[in-house]
């Protein structure tokens, strides 16, 4: 599996995001993330906008509920077979984790990464995601919402060996936040980098490179 590791939507490496794009192109939109908001209205539009962007970059984009496979994990293992493509909205990662685990998704991205042909892209909690650990990150997503099973999990996927700290020093309203969790990654000795919006950090045939 190649990555694609964006602070913010598809970031300024777009170019170096269709080379990147294997032969199947189709690719599943999961925004499971954005599970905390009531605001289905502001959700949609959010959905639409990333898979106009990927659209137009030539992927071929269906939006995957990963809550419609809560407990039907085989039936999500043959869907995913129809895709080259997985890119993961940001929002709450901790909804985005439990959402995760209780489709089983969580097992078969772990199953998917060590393959080839495959690649994975995100924004944000969908690239915090993929770290050994999700602690420090309640600094900035809330987990006073208790999501689905109302459990917090704190364990990462561990598929990339460290961690994220996105919008760092940014023009968002989350950057003053992230500095908190940079400050907790440094006091735990927790290994972490750092990303601005628009910069992203590629992983292609193991070469791993900063945009």
């Amino acid at each position: 599996m190649d990555f694609y590791l964006s602070s913010r939507a598809q970031g300024r490496a777009v170019k170096e995001l269709k080379k990147m794009a294997p032969k199947n192109k189709k690719t599943a939109l999961i925004s499971n993330a954005l599970d905390y908001s009531k605001d289905f209205k502001r959700r949609k539009k959010s959905e639409e906008k990333d898979a106009k962007k990927l659209s137009a970059l030539g992927f071929n984009v269906e939006l995957v509920d990963l809550r419609k496979y809560f407990g039907k994990k085989n039936k999500l293992k043959t869907k995913m077979k129809e895709f080259g493509v997985i890119w993961i909205k940001g929002g709450n990662v901790f909804y985005l984790r439990n959402a995760m685990k209780q489709s089983g998704f969580d097992q078969i991205l772990k199953s998917l990464s060590t393959q080839k042909n495959i690649l994975y892209g995100g924004a944000s909690a969908g690239i915090c995601i993929l770290s050994p650990t999700l602690k420090g990150l309640d600094l900035i997503d809330s987990t006073k919402k208790k999501p689905y099973e109302k459990k917090i999990i704190w364990e990462g996927l561990n598929i990339i060996p460290y961690c994220f700290a996105p919008h760092y020093k940014s023009r968002n309203s989350q950057s003053k936040k992230i500095n908190k969790v940079v400050e907790y990654f440094i006091k735990n000795k927790i290994p972490f980098k750092t990303l601005k919006d628009k910069e992203v950090i590629t992983i292609n045939k193991g070469k791993e490179k900063v945009w």
